[in-house]
C-alpha cells in the first residue's frame, strides 16, 4: 500500500474539479498503460467534459488500507516529526523568524533536526528504592534439581558373541546384512559349531536367509552337515524356487562338501521343470543360462555323471536349443 492513499480519497471527496478528480479515480484504481507517458497538458487535452465519473465505494479503499498499511508503534505515532527551521519574513503565532534567525547559517542546524526519525517524549523511569530488610522475613533457598535415576539397561545383558550372532541372524532372515555384520556372523558359527542349533533357525526360514544372505546360508548348512537336521535342511532348499543365490549356495555346497546324489539330481529337474514352466521370454532366457552355466560347473569339478541325468539333461538342451 501507497502512505498517499488518504490524501487521495480526502481530495476526491473535496475537489469540483473533474479533471483532478478522473486523474486521481484513474490513480486509485488501475491506471491505464500510457498514463506515466502522458504530460500534463496532454492528459488535459485528452479530457472529455461528456465522460461520466462515477465516483466508487472510498470508504472500502480506506478500510483496505488501514488493514494493509504497517502497524506503528502508538509511542512512535505520537512523535513529532522531522522539521527544520523557519526561514524568511513570515510571522507564525506572532514570532518574527527574521529576527531570530540573524546570524544563523546552515552550519547551525542541529543534526537531529535532519535525521527521518520521530522526535519521541521521553519517559521518565525513575529506579525503584531498595527496601530495607525485615527480620520477619524469611530466607530465600536455591533448591538444586533433583536428578532422576537412569536406568542401565545394558546392565545383566547378554553381550556374549552367541548373542550378537543370534540377533544378527534373526535379522539376516529378513535383509541383506551389511560386509562387517556377515563375517560377525560367519567368525561366530567357526568359533563355536552348535551355535547354529541355537541361533533361531528353522528349515521353513532357509529359503529366506538364502535369498538375502546366501553366504551365510552356506556356513549354516556347512556346520548343519554332521547332523540329523540336515535332510530337512536339504529338502527346504530343494522345494524353494529357483533363483541365482539358490545356485550359488548349491554350486559352493558341492565344491566344500559330498553331498548327496539324490539332492543333486532332484535339484537339477527342479531348475530344469521351473525353466519349462515359466511363460515370460526374457526371464526364461536368463534361467536357462544360469542353469546352462550351473551344469557346466557341476561337470567340470566332476561333481555330477551326465550318464545319471542323461535323458533330462537332453531334452533340456533340445527344448532350449534356440537360446544361446
Amino acid at each position: 500500500t501507497t502512505p498517499f492513499v488518504p490524501i487521495v480519497l480526502d481530495t476526491i471527496e473535496r475537489t469540483d474539479n473533474d479533471k483532478e478528480r478522473k486523474f486521481l479515480l484513474q490513480f486509485l484504481t488501475t491506471p491505464p498503460k500510457d498514463l506515466p507517458k502522458q504530460s500534463v497538458d496532454g492528459f488535459l487535452e485528452r479530457f472529455n467534459p461528456a465522460d461520466t465519473l462515477s465516483l466508487p465505494d472510498l470508504d472500502a479503499f480506506r478500510r483496505m488500507h488501514i488493514e494493509g498499511a504497517p502497524k506503528v508503534n502508538p509511542g512512535k505515532g505520537a512523535a513529532v516529526r522531522p522539521v527544520l527551521q523557519a526561514t524568511g519574513t513570515d510571522r507564525h503565532w506572532g514570532i518574527d523568524w527574521s529576527q531570530e534567525q540573524e546570524g544563523a547559517s546552515a552550519e547551525s542546524i542541529d543534526e537531529r533536526e535532519l535525521t527521518l526519525h520521530g522526535y519521541e517524549p521521553p519517559f521518565v523511569r525513575p529506579v525503584p528504592p531498595l527496601l530495607e530488610p525485615d527480620a520477619n522475613e524469611l530466607n530465600w533457598l536455591n533448591v538444586p534439581i533433583m536428578a532422576e535415576p537412569v536406568w542401565d539397561y545394558s546392565m545383566c545383558a547378554d553381550t556374549s558373541l552367541g548373542s550378537e550372532v543370534r540377533e544378527l541372524i534373526a535379522q539376516a532372515v529378513t535383509v541383506p546384512l551389511q560386509f562387517p555384520q556377515q563375517q560377525i556372523v560367519m567368525n561366530g558359527l567357526q568359533q563355536d559349531a552348535k551355535l547354529v542349533y541355537h541361533c533361531g533357525l528353522n528349515p521353513k526360514k532357509l529359503p529366506e536367509l538364502v535369498e538375502n544372505n546366501p553366504l551365510i546360508a552356506i556356513e549354516v548348512l556347512l556346520n548343519l552337515m554332521n547332523s540329523s537336521q540336515i535332510t530337512d535342511y536339504l529338502s527346504a532348499l530343494v522345494g524353494m524356487e529357483m533363483s541365482l543365490h539358490s545356485m550359488e549356495v548349491v554350486n559352493r555346497l558341492t565344491t566344500l562338501v559330498d553331498l548327496p546324489s539324490e539332492f543333486v539330481h532332484l535339484y537339477i529337474a527342479n531348475c530344469i521343470s521351473s525353466c519349462e514352466n515359466i511363460k515370460e521370454k526374457y526371464m526364461q532366457n536368463r534361467l536357462v543360462r544360469l542353469v546352462c552355466v550351473f551344469l557346466q560347473s557341476l561337470i567340470r569339478n566332476k561333481i555330477i555323471n551326465v550318464q545319471d541325468l542323461f535323458i533330462e539333461v537332453q531334452a533340456f538342451c533340445i527344448e532350449f536349443s534356440r537360446i544361446r
